[in-house]
């Protein structure tokens, strides 16, 4: 995926400036596609050219004026014929699976260490979606709208339920490494 597809639909839900997008990015798109601010920009000021998106300069008081980006019609375009073409499976790519399986050839101890501060990262992070999926009590909307809540807001939790689903996946397999090592259930 290239970072204009991410800009795409981060900008078809909401339009947004330079600075906005990578506030978004750092609160929900950065857990799962990251991108540097500087990146952001320079891939901002391409689509521009290219046609993707349209650029409104807002005044702002006191401080220097505002760059508001929202997609065309030809960046919608864009988008849909990338969202319409297949996604072959994603590989497991992960220096630490590389490094749990050639333990046996260094510092089994580092490497274990290692591990024990990866499983309290994904436990704050899963920690931290959990928080955020309260605030998707679809029930609850859904009853109060009388209806099914609409799709971008549906395909949001969606996309946040996997990634509680992939931090609980990687505390499930440290903790297993870990307990096969000695180091007790470390849930």
């Amino acid at each position: 995926m290239a970072l204009e597809h991410a800009l795409l639909v981060a900008l078809s839900e909401k339009p947004g400036s330079g600075l906005e997008l990578t506030r978004r990015f750092e609160r929900s798109f950065g857990y799962f596609w990251h991108a540097t601010h500087q990146q952001i920009y320079r891939v901002l000021a391409r689509m521009v050219d290219d046609g993707d998106l349209d650029v409104e300069v807002v005044a702002q008081s006191g401080r220097p004026d505002k760059k508001v980006y929202r997609v065309t019609e030809a960046g919608r375009g864009k988008l849909a014929a990338w969202l319409a073409t297949p996604t072959p499976m994603e590989p497991l790519r992960s220096d630490l699976a590389v490094k749990m399986r050639g333990a046996s050839y260094g510092d089994r101890e580092e490497v274990l260490a290692a591990l024990r501060a990866n499983l309290v990262d994904h436990r704050v992070r899963l920690e931290h979606y959990l928080q955020l999926a309260k605030e998707y009590d679809l029930d609850d909307a859904e009853r109060a709208t009388g209806g099914p809540l609409p799709d971008p807001v549906r395909d949001q939790y969606l996309v946040l339920r996997g990634g509680i689903r992939l931090e609980e996946f990687w505390i499930g397999w440290i903790g297993d490494y870990l307990a096969a090592h000695g180091q007790g259930d470390p849930r």
